[in-house]
């Protein structure tokens, strides 16, 4: 292996550590404690390391959320992958959609919530954003009825999906009530 191959494996290992650690500090205390000088301390780097791989906090912030955009994508095929029949897929995708957002806090409000310097939407979406769109779509383009764009769909829901994940983890929607907010939302909205 060249200097270079070495030098790059170990700037990319560092790049990895950053992003864990402050994935790992903001699930735990909230993203306003993760801090460049508190990265560096937990890192054991200088604070001009980082800022030699990362501009500052928010393109932390994008990191994590692109990485949290590749889990959830997987997250999401693979549950919809283990059920048959379209009704079942769509629950299993809004169940699973649900349950990434409540146990990774920090990772959905990076990808969702806080400025991370993404684009969606546009033309130079990154590639784990765009994956993630199209693990919602693989299963909802399948029940978006007749004349109805499958990817305009697919926005609505997930729309639909993001309002739940939000206000009950704000504590504005009773827990209990769930299961039955995600059989209603597939029941009203999907066409099988």
């Amino acid at each position: 292996m060249s200097v270079q191959e070495r030098k790059a494996r170990e700037r990319e290992s560092r790049e990895r550590l950053i992003v864990a650690t402050a994935r790992e500090l903001a699930e735990q205390q909230g993203w306003d404690a993760v801090t460049t000088r508190r990265l560096a301390e937990r890192i054991e780097y200088s604070q001009p390391v980082l800022y030699s791989h990362f501009r500052g906090k928010r393109e932390i912030i994008g990191a994590v959320a692109l990485d949290g955009a590749a889990e959830m994508a997987v997250a999401l095929r693979a549950a919809t992958s283990a059920v048959d029949g379209p009704r079942a897929r769509v629950t299993a995708l809004a169940r699973a959609y649900l349950d990434f957002a409540e146990r990774n806090p920090a990772v959905y409000d990076a990808m969702f919530r806080l400025d991370g310097g993404l684009a969606f939407a546009q033309e130079d979406t990154p590639e784990p954003l765009r994956d993630a769109f199209a693990a919602l779509l693989e299963v909802l383009g399948e029940v978006a009825g007749d004349g109805v764009h499958p990817a305009l769909f697919t926005e609505v829901f997930w729309a639909a999906l993001h309002g739940l994940a939000t206000l009950t983890r704000a504590g504005r929607l009773p827990p209990e009530d769930a299961g039955r907010r995600v059989e209603l939302l597939v029941e009203r909205l999907a066409v099988v």
